[in-house]
């Protein structure tokens, strides 16, 4: 990725991020029935297909997706939440996982860098959008912290470690491990003020080329978890499948405008059956092992053929209903995007 489009993606960011609360993508009706159903009074967004735990991932999302329909007293309840329950860590990342049935609460103390990378960024925009810098100072010492301890190089590529601890060559046979679907590509461009100390650009570039190489099965699919060791192939211990954490990649290329219409298409018809729902595949042989029709999921090939072809979103699609924490969220984060960036898709 040349840096022109990295500039001009900062600028897509910038002017999102600017939005006022009267052309907020995500409504006021539909950030209540999220945070009505997510989010609890203390701020603690709520897993409920896992038992209802918060996890910094969680966190993250929630405070994006209400910086993005301009709630501000929203975010300041999650964040407040974040910062005391999860920010635990003396390397400055977050704690990964919160049990409110457990004492202590964290139940796992190790990061995880998506996590930390969707909560910075959520800090990032919404001190640019509403001028608070607070919110901006506490952004660079995340991103700071996610660039000192879990951005590294090997093999040429910029790599993003999934968590601090058990994923490196020292720590698995197969290592290093990464997630590619920890990386939030949109992030990235907001942290090159906020820590210029790492290379941000090469990082995306990193894992748009693991994107981009390491697919799988006639499927064409990349893993939820990689080995980049020797050879690129699904990590040991850990299901050869295109999973509940890969089906974001598309999403998350597509709200960064990265990947280009090849690769969005050819990830589109990998991951749909003939009934346009979103498929979990099996790496190794191709077969289908979940097919998915929830709205928050077939919303994402559905935005793909719309990125690549300009093809009308069903009206279906376009009307949030909240049904559990994770692809709800993956509804709002897709219809946002629709309505800022691709109206010819649009009723």
């Amino acid at each position: 990725m040349k840096r022109i489009a990295f500039a001009a993606l900062m600028l897509v960011l910038a002017a999102g991020a600017a939005m006022s609360q009267e052309t907020a993508p995500i409504t006021e009706a539909e950030w209540e029935l999220y945070s009505d159903r997510f989010v609890t009074e203390e701020g603690r967004v709520l897993d409920d297909a896992n038992d209802d735990i918060s996890h910094s991932e969680g966190q993250g999302y929630g405070m994006l997706l209400a910086r993005i329909a301009g709630a501000r007293d929203d975010f300041e309840r999650i964040w407040s939440f974040t910062r005391r329950e999860l920010l635990l860590r003396d390397d400055g990342l977050a704690a990964w996982k919160w049990e409110a049935d457990q004492t202590p609460h964290v139940t796992d103390v190790n990061n995880a860098s998506d996590g930390d990378i969707l909560i910075a960024y959520a800090l990032a925009t919404a001190g640019q959008t509403w001028g608070d810098e607070r919110l901006t100072a506490s952004a660079a010492t995340l991103a700071e912290a996610i660039g000192r301890h879990l951005v590294y190089e090997h093999e040429g590529r910029v790599m993003l470690r999934p968590g601090v601890a058990g994923f490196s060559g020292e720590e698995r046979e197969d290592g290093p491990v990464v997630n590619p679907s920890y990386w939030v590509f949109e992030a990235f461009a907001s942290f090159e003020a906020l820590a210029p100390e790492t290379d941000w650009q090469a990082l995306a570039q990193g894992g748009l080329e693991l994107v981009s190489s390491a697919r799988f099965s006639d499927r064409q699919l990349p893993p939820d978890w990689l080995s980049i060791g020797s050879v690129f192939a699904p990590a040991q211990g850990f299901e050869a499948e295109f999973g509940y954490n890969a089906l974001r990649i598309p999403l998350y290329l597509m709200r960064a405008g990265m990947g280009g219409a090849g690769l969005i298409d050819e990830m589109r018809r990998g991951m749909v059956d003939e009934d346009a729902n979103l498929t979990l595949v099996d790496l190794a042989t191709g077969t289908t092992k979940t097919a998915l029709s929830d709205a928050g999921y077939r919303i994402i090939p559905a935005m793909a053929a719309c990125v690549v072809d300009d093809a009308p979103i069903e009206p279906e699609l376009l009307t949030f209903a909240p049904t559990v924490y994770y692809p709800s969220t993956l509804h709002l984060l897709a219809l946002a995007h629709l309505r800022q960036q691709h109206a010819e898709c649009l009723p």
